[in-house]
């Protein structure tokens, strides 16, 4: 029978397709071919890819020790760390004797600040594997990890003692000595590394660095161009090379390069991001939000290039563009933390302290490492008046992330209102190492030493705020503020002068030229000042606020209110203008009129709780206790530590037979928020004489005189009516009768006098 060529074919292909069946049915030959797959894409450095194959492996051998160890490698190189410390413990599992595996365990644990159990792991390393190059070189980075430089520097060598072909080793070595002081020594081990690996990019980054700390830019650039051949892929030595640049003072040489490498990148963000980012750490807003909008249109999928576009929206107050593409990531991903952090600012910036809190509390949850996070939950509670969460969350931002700038400047300004100095001092020389070119540092620490009347330091640091930023008003107004505390008014002048000459709409620079003036008894000159500054700049919220306070200390209630209503149409969000122009018309005698102001000025401002605070005192004026009561209640539901409707609402629940408890709990919280006013101390202590709680009123009302004394404030006759009442309750009738005639002799027709008469004529008569 013969056989047709179609049917010979088929029968001659048969068996080939039963082999090829037979091999791909094999799981032991399948996982195989997976593994040398992941092998492949992890040499020529495609980890994700690299991943996804070593995971095939895995599933069809879970107990595969190799695909496990690999695996964790390829999670190492995309900065996967939770997935690497689950992989190779899986790794570590099945082949306990695996001390590469333990090798990379110890690796990753230094890494990630694991570093008592990366003790365990070089232990188990230098009993095991003491002769390897490998445990020396990781028993040296758990000694760097630990800053003990010295003992690692002996680690590191013993290392290269044992394998001196590792360029790594090198590499590793001259970084100990960088952070030892040894840098003389680390020069040529940076370039033995290089001389080893002339491939690799990182020792010629480093060498870089190395030159560029030592003022030797040319050689640097070298490094640094050497680098790019290397990598020439990889845009890090390109954006190490604009900050040489910058550092150089050749800011345009690197925007011009940043603008080329940008063109070199069509399709890798990271490289296509340098110039938009480049404006950013320059602080050129304006062409920072113009370079990142054309590459949101350029790449409008890169979640990066978004997120930085939301964060600049934000810093030049385009919130609703901003809010608008902050939806549109959480639509897509609602856990997204970043853009979480976003909408947290964005409230923050709405008048929405609570739904912030909210919001960034969510990432906190999810995210406790996250210091940016607790950065922005610390401004929302300090928003919503909670000073004590405020600066618990600061203070752990700052631990979480050192380098943020933003944070230690937040709290040395909290710690500024504080008056906590130390902390004052101590962030404020954070920031400068942070950012030493701007003036910020320089001039908060300097507020620092003038608190602690050290002015020889504070001078030093105020002439560099000046010296590295001479075109800002900031250093200047800080000078003039030098010279104020110390009392030379007249010399004060000059510098507030010099501040508005940079900066025309400087508030700080007009309030210290005029407080200058105030204290030379020169108020007409205040005046004229404000005047004359409101004309050059005549679009500003702040001058008119001046002036109106200049005009209401001379009792012009016509000309403050002028002024004060000019502040509020300049600006509807200016509380301070928007108060002060009530407290014109109530001394004005017109209660109602002021009312009227304060009421209409929620429509705008609905979450001010100080508009709640002086309609409260405007109806206390009017003997309407329940309306004051409910106003400053409506200033709690808005910010439940506001100090002044605590201490207010306290106070009228004991004139009025309230709640002694709750009146306790109201001024505690008071007293918390202002701990150095007189009339929250009185308050607070005039619950604890009602409570029979005397000897507690009288060391407070005691405190509250010495705080009286200290601001120069007026002799306060309630004060004295009070501590003459404790003394009395006390048993210490000479010391009351003191306080009741010292009450007489301030004021004998005060609110407290015709008791205070009573008595001292009981007090006779016992």
């Amino acid at each position: 029978m013969k056989i047709s060529s179609a049917v010979r074919l088929v029968l001659g292909l048969a068996p080939i397709a039963v082999l090829f069946y037979s091999c791909s049915g094999d799981p032991n030959a399948r996982k195989q071919k997976y593994f040398q797959s992941g092998q492949q894409y992890f040499e020529t450095g495609q980890y994700r890819e690299a991943a996804i194959e070593f995971v095939n492996a895995i599933k069809i051998d879970p107990d595969y020790a190799d695909a496990h160890y690999e695996l964790a490698q390829s999670y190492i190189k995309t900065q996967q760390w939770p997935s690497a410390y689950q992989e190779l413990t899986r790794a570590l599992e099945l082949q306990p004797d695996n001390y590469s595996a333990h090798v990379e365990m110890s690796r990753l644990l230094i890494a990630t600040g694991g570093i008592k159990q990366a003790q365990e792991q070089t232990d188990l390393l230098r009993q095991k594997w003491p002769n390897e190059p490998k445990t020396h070189f990781m028993v040296a980075n758990l000694l760097a990890a630990q800053a003990n430089f010295s003992a690692a520097i002996d680690e590191m060598q013993k290392a290269i003692a044992l394998d001196p072909s590792d360029w790594d080793f090198y590499l590793n070595l001259a970084l100990m000595q960088m952070k030892s002081n040894q840098s003389d020594a680390a020069g040529p081990n940076f370039k033995k590394a290089i001389e080893l690996n002339p491939k690799a990019m990182d020792p010629r980054l480093m060498l870089a660095s190395y030159y560029q700390s030592r003022g030797r830019f040319a050689e640097a650039e070298q490094q640094l161009h050497g680098a790019i051949q290397v990598d020439p892929k990889n845009p890090d030595p390109r954006a190490a090379l604009a900050r040489l640049y910058l550092e150089e003072g050749k800011k345009s040489d690197a925007e011009d390069f940043l603008r080329q490498s940008k063109r070199d990148f069509p399709d890798n963000s990271a490289g296509y991001r340098l110039l938009g980012d480049f404006y950013f750490v320059t602080h050129d807003l304006d062409n920072a939000v113009a370079e990142y909008g054309e590459l949101y249109q350029e790449h409008p999928k890169d979640l990066q290039v978004k997120k930085n576009y939301i964060e600049l929206l934000i810093l030049k107050n385009r919130e609703q563009e901003a809010t608008k593409l902050d939806d549109e990531i959480l639509k897509n991903n609602p856990s997204d933390n970043e853009a979480l952090i976003y909408r947290g600012e964005l409230q923050i910036r709405d008048g929405d302290p609570s739904g912030a809190t909210t919001t960034l509390q969510t990432v906190t949850k999810n995210d406790p490492n996250n210091g940016l996070a607790h950065y922005h939950l610390s401004v929302a509670f300090q928003k919503s008046g909670n000073l004590e969460s405020a600066d618990s969350e600061l203070r752990e931002a700052v631990r979480l992330r050192p380098d943020l700038a933003d944070a230690q400047r937040a709290l040395a300004l909290l710690a500024m209102r504080k008056g906590d100095m130390t902390t004052l001092a101590q962030a404020a020389t954070q920031m400068i190492n942070l950012r030493p070119t701007l003036p910020d540092g320089y001039v908060l620490r300097a507020v620092s030493e003038m608190n602690r009347k050290l002015f020889t330091p504070a001078e030093t640091d105020v002439r560099k705020a000046i010296e590295v930023s001479p075109n800002s008003s900031t250093g200047y107004v800080q000078m003039g503020n030098l010279a104020f505390v110390q009392g030379r008014f007249k010399e004060s002048e000059s510098p507030y002068r010099q501040a508005l000459d940079r900066e025309p709409n400087s508030n700080d620079a007009l309030r210290g030229l005029m407080n200058a003036y105030v204290a030379q008894k020169q108020n007409d000159e205040a005046i004229a000042a404000a005047n004359a500054q409101i004309a050059k700049s005549p679009g500003n919220s702040g001058f008119y606020d001046l002036l109106g306070t200049a005009l209401f200390s001379k009792n012009d209630f016509s000309g403050a209110e002028a002024a004060f209503e000019k502040s509020v149409a300049l600006d509807k969000h200016n509380s301070d203008a928007l108060l002060k122009r009530c407290q014109v018309q109530a001394a004005k005698g017109d209660t109602d009129q002021a009312l009227g102001t304060a009421q209409q000025a929620l429509q705008n401002n609905p979450r001010e709780s100080s508009l709640y605070v002086v309609i409260g005192e405007l109806y206390e004026s009017k003997s309407d206790w329940k309306k004051a009561g409910d106003a400053y209640q409506n200033a709690l539901t808005l910010n439940s530590q506001d100090p002044m409707a605590s201490n207010n609402l306290a106070k009228l629940m004991v004139q009025n037979g309230g709640n002694l408890d709750v009146a306790l709990s109201l001024a505690q919280t008071a007293r918390k928020g202002q701990p150095d006013s007189t009339a929250v101390a009185d308050t607070l202590a005039w619950i604890y004489y009602q409570k029979g709680a005397y000897q507690s009123a009288i060391g407070l009302l005691q405190e509250a005189l010495k705080l009286q004394e200290k601001s120069k404030a007026p002799d306060n006759p309630d004060l004295h009516y009070h501590l003459g009442m404790a003394y009395a309750k006390s048993g210490q009738p000479v010391l009351a009768r003191q306080q009741f005639e010292r009450v007489l002799m301030i004021n004998p027709n005060s609110s407290n006098a015709a008791d205070a008469k009573n008595q001292l004529a009981q007090l006779k008569s016992s």
